[in-house]
């Protein structure tokens, strides 16, 4: 059959052809991306992207609400369950967007939030300088440890302790260890700060208890609904009951127009996916691929930040070889590895070509990859390195990254295919 989308528009019907093959032909590393389910993706590509449903379940701004406001209310109890939160928000376009609307529910612009500074891991929405969060609150920056890597709530608790923020910001984009939530809400109680935790990377570690929740400690948490998640590209919001007004009001009209219901529909199906003991040995054998892929790096002899990892990342320091990050990704995209180059705490070069390079198992482990292709992947990383200016070598690589690649096909379940 020849697809609507073929028969209109052939060259963009090509380019996705292209797409999905480059998708399913390359071995995924970015920390961000993974493979959304034959499900998600309809409910995604659905009817609903025709609807317009500014408001709320009953409290719709446009009549013909009768379907959304059931599907808007089913994301809300299943995200609910899932992270066990007293009011969820599906509503936000994105995590930064997200991110934005917490800060906006709880404090004023200019007042002061404390999160993790860009280079050390944080994100661009956690108070950084070229961020709109940077501009519109007092925003004071803590980093890692710079001899382990990773954070020292005794210093952190300090720097909250001088600066006196009203918010807290826990979560990171570039960090590869556990974090303890438990110990940020006790060190954003103790200086009187509300604590917003952003878990975007790491909620479906959060979600299938492999990871420690900030649920409890946490007044309003943030996340992405894709990456480990494994949903569609948008934003949630988590918070206490006491703070579910604010959080809607912030998110709408605060931030947001209509919201876009194709994408909720589409998170309701991602968060009954998560809710699976098959989600949880998923979310488990991502764990076990990065410590593999870890071990295996280290026996290569790259030096990794923190040394190792606790969940879906690893931030590779590549100083010690010599290798820009941008060249090193370059070359490992012309082998069809797919990576991104990224700063490392204290990096000395610019982020625009920085030291380090950032991968993630999340991708390949919904494949079924597991930790034996995760240290072949580490060794390919390897092969690439020491032969970064040689097209031909990065060529054999290539084709037997490609074998690799046809030995685990992404699952039928994960492909749309005509029928």
């Amino acid at each position: 059959m020849i697809s609507a989308l073929e028969q209109y528009d052939p060259q963009i019907y090509e380019l996705l052809r292209q797409e999905a093959a480059r998708q399913s032909g390359s071995i995924r590393l970015i920390a961000s991306e993974n493979y959304v389910s034959k499900a998600v993706m309809i409910a995604s590509g659905s009817c609903l992207t025709n609807k317009y449903a500014e408001g709320y379940p009953g409290k719709r701004y446009y009549e013909g609400q009768q379907v959304t406001d059931l599907i808007e209310i089913i994301a809300q109890e299943r995200a609910k369950k899932l992270f066990k939160a007293d009011h969820a928000n599906v509503q936000p376009y994105s995590g930064s967007i997200a991110n934005m609307a917490a800060y906006l529910a709880l404090v004023e612009p200019g007042d002061t939030i404390m999160g993790l500074s860009l280079p050390h891991g944080g994100h661009l929405t956690h108070g950084w300088k070229v961020s709109l969060t940077g501009k519109i609150f007092n925003s004071v920056q803590y980093e890692v440890d710079p001899k382990t890597g990773m954070f020292d709530y005794d210093q952190i608790a300090d720097l909250a302790k001088k600066h006196k923020p009203k918010i807290i910001i826990s979560g990171a984009t570039a960090y590869p260890r556990a974090i303890d939530f438990k110990a940020f809400g006790e060190i954003a109680k103790s200086v009187g700060a509300y604590m917003v935790s952003d878990i975007a990377h790491i909620a479906g570690l959060v979600a299938a208890g492999i990871h420690q929740s900030p649920v409890p400690y946490a007044d309003v948490v943030s996340t992405t609904t894709h990456k480990t998640l494994r949903g569609p590209r948008g934003g949630m919001l988590l918070c206490k009951a006491e703070y579910a007004k604010n959080v809607d009001k912030a998110v709408f009209p605060g931030l947001q127009g209509g919201p876009h219901m194709h994408s909720m529909s589409a998170i309701a199906v991602a968060m009954a996916e998560a809710d699976t003991p098959e989600f949880i040995q998923y979310a488990k054998q991502i764990v076990k691929n990065s410590r593999a892929m870890a071990e295996k790096l280290l026996e290569c002899g790259f030096e990794l930040v923190s040394g190792g990892t606790d969940n879906h990342l690893i931030l590779i320091d590549l100083r010690n070889k010599n290798i820009p990050g941008k060249k090193l990704a370059k070359a490992l995209d012309r082998a069809k590895i797919v990576t991104n180059c990224n700063s490392i705490p204290n990096d000395p070069a610019s982020p625009f070509n920085p030291s380090g390079l950032r991968i993630g198992t999340a991708a390949v482990t919904t494949r079924g990859m597991k930790e034996e292709q995760a240290k072949q992947i580490a060794e390919f990383i390897n092969q690439v390195a020491e032969n970064i200016d040689n097209d031909t070598a990065i060529e054999k690589i290539s084709k037997e990254v490609l074998l690799l690649c046809s030995q685990f096909p992404v699952p039928e379940h994960f492909i749309i295919t005509e029928k």
